[in-house]
């Protein structure tokens, strides 16, 4: 079956740095979150990388029109995309090519996003339960999600583990680089900030210490756990009507390549040299631990259908390209690749072409 492309990139098209710039500008905003928005990101933000509704929710595209849960445009039935930053779309280059949008091209129906960074599963479901209200009808909803909450079993053995690095700032500044791709920034205080500090003792920001874990054998147990109570709790809410839910366990670079082209190695190799927080939240997860991990997460999920995307994205036809822009995020290409995969998994391009078949995907 012929597939869209992705589509040209625009004359002047930003740079990859300017690209990190964007996302970390978007994400340094953040510091604006209050605690019931459930740590999402900043309302109406607007640049030419991505931009957001008033709800905080990053818009797709579809058959020429920018939509997003706040502007529906009158539309009765829609999709939702589930998860944290892999499924809001941190790295595409543009609105039009997140895995939402990609989906929306590929399937013909509008897939909105209802994603946010740093989301874990519970606080997935609770976004849901935010804006339940505002949908009408909802025909698929796919959670495309994992790895966060993996790693907040880390982070809130953290917090727990010191009464001094509890406070609020510390917590902020410790989710503030909830990504890996993000770099911290340096202190911009004015002459005044400095003296008054000295002067009257103002404690400099807490430092992140390494947080203390238990084996991640009992991280990744507690993790499939929640991950699997909270899809069902998904079948509960959503049973009665025509909605389809599906997991989809998000792809991670130690996961899913044995592998490594050429860009990702140069790639992995920077991310190396200068250690990121998330890094420590997944410390002593390795391959041996993807299967397993999984398994529980089936098991615990009961009838919810449940996918492992990290075997099988292997089945693209660009898998072999530079996919990642780190461990958890993908370029335009990879994004592209993750809609065909999921297209072709849930039978979603044959609802509006019936007569087509679908791209043959090795099941995991």
């Amino acid at each position: 079956m012929t597939q869209p492309s992705i589509p040209p990139t625009e004359p002047g098209a930003a740079s990859a740095a300017a690209l990190a710039e964007d996302y970390q500008r978007f994400i340094r905003l953040g510091h604006r979150r209050l605690p019931l928005t459930l740590y999402m990101q900043e309302r109406d933000y607007r640049s030419a990388t991505l931009n957001t509704d008033a709800l905080g929710l990053r818009y797709s595209h579809w058959s020429s029109k920018r939509l997003s849960l706040a502007e529906r445009g009158g539309l009765a039935r829609v999709n939702l995309l589930v998860g944290g930053s892999t499924a809001q779309g941190i790295g595409a280059s543009c609105d039009a090519r997140t895995v939402a949008s990609f989906l929306s091209t590929l399937s013909g129906e509008a897939w909105l996003s209802l994603a946010g960074c740093g989301l874990n599963a519970t606080q997935e479901l609770m976004l849901f339960l935010t804006h339940q209200h505002r949908l009408s009808k909802v025909g698929h909803v796919v959670v495309l999600s994992g790895l966060n909450t993996l790693a907040h079993e880390a982070l809130a053995e953290w917090v727990g583990s010191d009464p001094a690095q509890t406070e609020l700032r510390a917590c902020e500044q410790f989710l503030s680089t909830f990504h890996e791709g993000m770099q911290v920034q340096p202190r911009a205080d004015s002459i005044w900030q400095r003296l008054r500090e000295r002067w009257f003792c103002t404690p400099a920001p807490l430092r992140i210490a390494a947080a203390p874990c238990t084996p991640p054998e009992q991280r990744l147990m507690r993790a499939a756990d929640c991950i699997g109570r909270t899809l069902r709790q998904w079948q509960q809410l959503l049973a009665g009507s025509d909605t389809t839910l599906t997991f989809m366990l998000q792809p991670w670079l130690p996961w899913c390549r044995e592998e490594l082209p050429p860009g990702e190695q140069v790639m992995l190799a920077a991310l190396q040299r200068q250690a990121k927080p998330f890094d420590g939240l997944l410390a002593g997860i390795g391959a041996e631990h993807h299967a397993g991990f999984f398994r529980r997460i089936k098991r615990q999920a009961d009838e919810v259908p449940c996918y492992d995307m990290n075997g099988m994205l292997s089945s693209s036809p660009v898998f072999a390209e530079q996919l990642f822009i780190d461990r958890l995020h993908f370029n335009d290409l990879g994004n592209n690749a993750l809609a065909k995969v999921i297209t072709a998994k849930l039978g979603l391009a044959q609802e509006k072409h019936p007569g087509r078949k679908g791209v043959p995907v090795k099941l995991v």
